[in-house]
This record gives structure tokens, sequence and C-alpha cells, in this order.
């Protein structure tokens, strides 16, 4: 049965196309993949299903009766209400039928027969649509959810405008997990999500009864939940079923296929021109000629596939620091609360180490108590000689208005506008997206954009935060081999043991000495 269908899509934003004439149908149970590099559309297409947007051309058309629940990578939880009412607001809906409910008892009093017949059979549909949604399970549920994503441990009454990036992600997923929705669509839910949660996710995914649509770049946790994969290429979204390795022996067949054919082709429009060429003024050869230019004419041409631009990153070093590059004595990081036990940390010239842990124990304050972003509750943290520091934060300001080139350009004010650019196109970033704001550039290619800002400035101690996220998989590798390459040191926060294996000379685990349950 098909739950949802897309026919002849087509969308763009100003001269930047997006789609042409794309076709989708999703039936009952399939879990599909969702799969592209960055800006190719995918968090656009969600929004079109969802009706957040509005395409140029197309029709969206869902089957009846079917909730869909979106975890959006920008959605915004309102500050003053707790993680206990965001999360029980899964169940508004039942909430008014209760109310309605509520509502028919109090006219019954003065029904007359026929009223009561009727009321009686609409409290009777209602009543079981209740039962059959566990209503009066609501909270025991709510505390299932919870405790399986560590939200009990930060407490369900705190309210949500005060948790991490990676806790807010765990509030909205345990929302959309407890709607129990027809379809869940999901976009990049990984992202934030610290290894213990990523296994649960899993796990829930695979016991799934309904559809699902997943974006992701996390191809090891893509792989474990998928049975269907759409890429999403050159305007275009092709089905490719099994998993994400099955997709890439498919896609590679298909475009050696497709190159051997453009090929053939040209080598026959080659030998059919010079024909023409030499015998179109001959007398005796015009009539062969004038059809050989005939069979050119009709024609079709085979389009070659454009070839995406693939990021190539190089870290500019500065000069060699002294040994030690930070040293902490007695360091207590946090806000208004302690978020670690007293810390004696160095770190030495050379080393490449990774800092692991669940969400909001404290990863991102200790970069950020290191730089001297945030100031420490006691203690203090002492820097080495000759540092020169990049940076890369998690996120850009929702609220940012400039284009990527002014980004680059406020950074780097003696550049040219064609190193500018250069720069930009060497991380991956095509025209347009370069003159675009860049507000409307995907996650990813936002990050691509920061990742610019760093690479071209030298640098002997990276601190790195969640740099892999909303990175497609081209990326990813190339950020990997550039940081093997570096002869600078690393500190980084990441959540991909298969991003930082091989890389990292040393993991620090952050729940050893965190104050924080999680």
């Amino acid at each position: 049965m098909s739950i949802l269908n897309v026919e002849h899509l087509t969308h763009g934003f100003g001269d930047r196309a997006i789609f042409h004439d794309v076709s989708f149908r999703l039936l009952k149970g399939e879990h599909i993949g969702l799969i592209g590099a960055n800006g190719e559309g995918k968090s656009t297409f969600m929004d079109i299903i969802t009706g957040k947007l509005t395409p140029d051309e197309g029709k969206v058309s869902w089957a009846k009766n079917v909730r869909a629940g979106y975890l959006d990578q920008h959605t915004v939880l309102e500050k003053g209400r707790s993680i206990r009412a965001v999360l029980s607001s899964a169940f508004d809906f039942l909430f008014e039928m209760e109310a309605k409910m509520n509502e028919i008892c109090d006219n019954m009093g003065n029904a007359s027969p026929q009223e009561l017949d009727a009321f009686m059979e609409e409290l009777g549909t209602i009543q079981e649509l209740l039962d059959a949604h566990d209503f009066y399970l609501i909270d025991s549920k709510v505390e299932e959810v919870a405790r399986a994503l560590g939200l009990t441990d930060l407490g369900l009454d705190r309210d949500v405008a005060d948790l991490s990036g990676g806790q807010r992600t765990k509030v909205l997923l345990g929302k959309l997990l407890l709607e129990k929705p027809d379809i869940l669509l999901l976009d990049e839910p990984t992202n934030y999500l610290d290894a213990e949660h990523i296994e649960w996710l899993k796990r829930y995914l695979n016991e799934y009864e309904n559809a699902f649509i997943l974006i992701s770049h996390d191809i090891p946790f893509l792989n474990s939940v998928i049975n269907l994969i759409y890429h999403m290429d050159n305007q275009e979204l092709n089905r490719y079923p099994g998993d994400y390795h099955r997709f890439q022996e498919a896609y590679a067949m298909k475009k050696a296929q497709q190159e051997a054919a453009y090929n053939k082709q040209q080598k026959e429009i080659a030998g059919l021109k010079d024909f023409v060429a030499r015998n179109k003024a001959r007398v005796a050869t015009r009539n062969m000629a004038m059809s050989r230019q005939k069979k050119l004419d009709k024609m079709e041409v085979i389009e070659r596939s454009a070839e995406k631009p693939k990021p190539e990153f190089h870290f500019l070093e500065a000069r060699a620091p002294g040994r030690y590059l930070f040293r902490s004595q007695e360091l207590v990081i946090g806000y208004e609360e302690p978020l670690s036990s007293p810390l004696n940390l160095e770190m030495e010239r050379g080393e490449k180490i990774v800092l692991t842990g669940a969400n909001g124990i404290g990863k991102t304050t200790l970069l950020k108590s290191i730089l001297g972003l945030v100031p420490p509750l006691s203690g203090r943290v002492e820097q080495g000689d000759y540092l020169n520091i990049g940076y890369f934060e998690q996120e850009m300001p929702p609220d940012i208005a400039t284009t990527c080139i002014e980004e680059i350009w406020q950074e780097f004010p003696g550049f040219s506008q064609y190193q500018v650019r250069s720069a930009l196109a060497k991380c991956g970033l095509t025209t347009k997206h370069i003159e675009s704001k860049v507000k409307v550039l995907s996650g990813g290619e936002q990050a691509k954009v920061r990742l610019c800002k760093l690479l071209n400035r030298e640098t002997n101690l990276l601190l790195l935060d969640e740099p892999t996220n909303h990175l497609d998989v081209d990326a990813k590798e190339e950020l990997k081999r550039a940081l093997e390459e570096y002869r600078g040191s690393i500190l980084m926060v990441c959540h991909e043991p298969d991003f930082y294996q091989g890389l990292a000379t040393q993991i620090w685990d952050c729940s050893k000495w965190t104050t924080r349950l999680v």
C-alpha cells in the first residue's frame, strides 16, 4: 500500500535548481535511506513532503489518515517548557479526545433519547481510541522513553532552553517516538547523539514496524537500519534496493555504463560530422551527407553526468609550539553549576586527542574553557608558548546574514576575490553556493564554510567540536585524510568511532570526570 506519492516534483532557489521532474513512492513498512552530497536537496525534499515548503511544480499526496512525524535539524524548543511537557505533547491529540469526551458527558444530562444514543456511540468510539493508544499509561510511557534516552537523569522538570544541542535532539526524538506516527522522517538523527543512544536508536528502528525515511551520512548506522536507498544526485532521485554498499556497487556500474554509452555516441557523432563535412559539397555524395545530417539532427544526445566538486582539505601549519600545549590545575568547568570534578589535564605537542562521552557532560565547555571563552568555576588553565589555535564550532549563529564570500572576506580581508572563491571551491562549494547567503545553505555546506576559515589560517593546534556533523561521505573521508596528514596537534570532540579510529593517539572518556548524570 502506498503511503506517500510524489509526482513530477520540480523545485529550486533563485537560479539554483534542486529537483527536476522527480517522482517518488513510499510503501508501507519500507525503511529508506535518503542519501546524497551536501546541498543536493535532502532536507528540502523533507520540507516539501511535510508541507513546510511549496514546490515550484509537482504534486505531493499522502494516504488518508496517515500521521507523519518529522525530526528536523533546525527545530527550536520554546523557553519555559519542561522536558516532561515537550514529551507529553506527543499525546496532545489524545488529550483533545479526552476533552471532547468530557464535553459529551456534560451534554448528556440534557440530551433527548436520540441525541443520547448518538452521544453514547461517539463516547464508545473515543474510549476505544484512547484505550488503543494507551492513554491511561501516558506517564509511564513518557518515563520509559525518557529513561531509554538518558533524559530522566537530567530531570524531567528541567527547562528545555537550558539543554545542550545533543540533549535537545534527544528530547525531540523522544517526543517523535512517543507519537508513534505511521511514518518517521528523520533528518540526521545521530548528530549530537553519543554512542550509547545511537545503539538504542538503532535497536528501536530495527524493531519499528512502520515506514521511515532517514537522512544520514553515518554509513554504519544507516546500513544497520535501512533496506532501501534513494539517491539524490544531479536533480534526480533514483531507487536502489539494499544497503549503502549495494548502492555503491550499482551506482558505480550505472556510471560506467553511462560513460561507455556517452563515449560510443561521441565517437559516432564525430564520424557522422566528418562524413557530412567531406561529402556535402560533392554532387555524387550529397544525398548521403544529407541523410547523415538528418540522423545527427534527430539524435538524442547523451549528456555526461556533471561531476560533483570534491573537497580538498589542506591545513596550513604554523611554527612548532612549546612541548606543553596546555595544562590545567584543579580546573572545574561549568556555568552556574560545576560540570566536572577538579581536572589536572595536560596535552603535549604532536598529540591527537579525542573527547568522548554522553551529551551535556561538558565536552564543548572544556574546549571553550581551554580557549578562555568560558571562565572556570575554579582552578585554571595555562596555555603553552607559541600557540596558533584554530577552533571549529558545532554550529553557525541562526541569524547569520552574510554570504559565503562575505564570511571569508571578513576573516581574511587581504584576500582578493579570486582567492576567496578559490578557497571556498577547494572546500567543495560551487559558484552558486559561494554567492548564496550562508543561512540558506544545508548544514553540510555551512560546515564547509567554517572549515574554509580554519584551513586558510596557520595553526599548530586544532580544537574541533563535532567536525563530522552534517558532512557527506566524501567530505568526511577527505577531512580524516587531512587531519592524519596535519603535523600539528588536535583536540577533538567526536561521536563517530569510524572517523577517529587510526587518527587518535589518545581517547579521553569525559564521563570519568563529569559531575553530571546522563
